[in-house]
């Protein structure tokens, strides 16, 4: 599959890297072109599937670069965290009643937007063996075929069915979202990204 993936920073990287191992045509887009990477409307026309994994704060002047013509009927894998450190505190530039992948959803309707993999760290989006347990991906997208070609992709990276939790329609990345001040305390708290969320519930 072609995949344009916006956002060259660790986690564009790392899933670029670890979707091109799996076999599929991956083009990274960045502001500027060079390198291994092209200007991000050149990314959006590349991928039949688009990931998105630029900074929250850019992420819709990022995915506006491309005409709609290429971003047309397109399933777009948010996994950008609306995050603000310019004051020397995290915030949310979008919280509450609302939410980055409902931003983008709104601004781009043409695209399909899938919420998931934002409540990880990078490495263990593409490696989750590397946490033990059954622990959990949520995701949450208003087309049930947009969803289906994620799981798709997340069973390609080794997220076994089992652990995917499908929290709904897209609203629900607003509490994926605001999750993010929580795991960042809990990284401080533990000295390393490397861990996920395990759900008991009864029967």
């Amino acid at each position: 599959m072609r995949i344009g993936v916006l956002g060259t920073g660790a986690v564009g990287r790392t899933l670029g890297s670890a979707l091109h191992q799996l076999g599929h045509d991956v083009v990274l887009g960045s502001r500027t072109a060079g390198d291994d990477k092209v200007a991000f409307a050149e990314a959006v026309a590349h991928g039949e599937l688009l990931v998105n994994a630029t900074a929250g704060t850019g992420s819709v002047d990022a995915i506006g670069a491309s005409t709609r013509a290429d971003r047309e009927g397109k399933v777009l894998l948010d996994v950008a965290n609306p995050l603000d450190f310019s004051t020397g505190e995290l915030r949310l530039t979008v919280s509450n009643g609302d939410s980055l992948a409902e931003t983008i959803q709104r601004a781009f309707p043409e695209l399909r937007v899938v919420k998931s993999l934002n409540t990880v760290t990078a490495s263990v989006m593409v490696a989750p063996a590397s946490v033990p347990g059954d622990h959990l991906l949520f995701l949450a997208g208003d087309d049930a075929d947009a969803k289906a070609a994620v799981r798709g992709l997340l069973d390609e990276l080794g997220w076994r069915e089992t652990q995917l939790l499908d929290l709904g329609d897209l609203r629900a990345a607003r509490g994926m979202e605001m999750y993010l001040p929580l795991w960042l305390t809990m990284m401080q708290t533990f000295g390393t990204p490397v861990f996920n969320l395990a759900v008991e519930r009864s029967a």
